[in-house]
């Protein structure tokens, strides 16, 4: 498996220092709910320090873990594409710091920027196969679930 993207560093100098030029630094205590899936996306965060959950809800009482996220990864990606809804919950799984971005804010320095535009779009696919993979590999490693009239 490849080694996961830093989308800040994976900008180039000109186009990380646009983007940081946005950037509003934040913090979440330990337990906070960062978004729910479902819920309308329209910021994206970089964690500066800590641990992030992303999960997926079974159903009304379970959650399952699907990434845990730390130091320099990009948390949120749905901000960029329609329907701007959460696909998945975040979590702080300890303190965390960030950096946060406005999704508009964002929207507008890539309109005005096609190439810092398509840069980050490619980051963030990167980001997305480099999660897919992941996520493939993890299911992959879990054991089959029995059936009846299976040995």
């Amino acid at each position: 498996m490849t080694k996961a993207i830093k989308l800040l560093t994976a900008l180039p100098p000109p186009q990380r220092e646009r983007l940081m030029a946005l950037a509003r630094e934040v913090s979440f205590p330990e337990d906070t709910r960062i978004f729910e899936s479902g819920t309308t996306a329209d910021r994206f965060w970089v964690i500066r320090s800590g641990a992030v959950s992303l999960d997926q809800r079974v159903n009304e009482f379970r959650r399952v873990t699907v990434a845990t996220l730390g130091a320099g990864d990009l948390l949120g990606w749905s901000w960029l594409f329609p329907p701007h809804e959460w696909d998945f919950g975040a979590e702080a799984f300890s303190r965390v710091r960030a950096y946060e971005f406005d999704a508009a804010a964002v929207l507008r320095l890539c309109e005005e920027d096609p190439a810092l535009g398509l840069t980050l779009v490619r980051c963030v696919a990167e980001i997305l196969a480099h999660r897919l993979e992941a996520t493939r590999v993890r299911l992959m490693e879990q054991p089959a679930p029995r059936t009846r009239g299976t040995l």
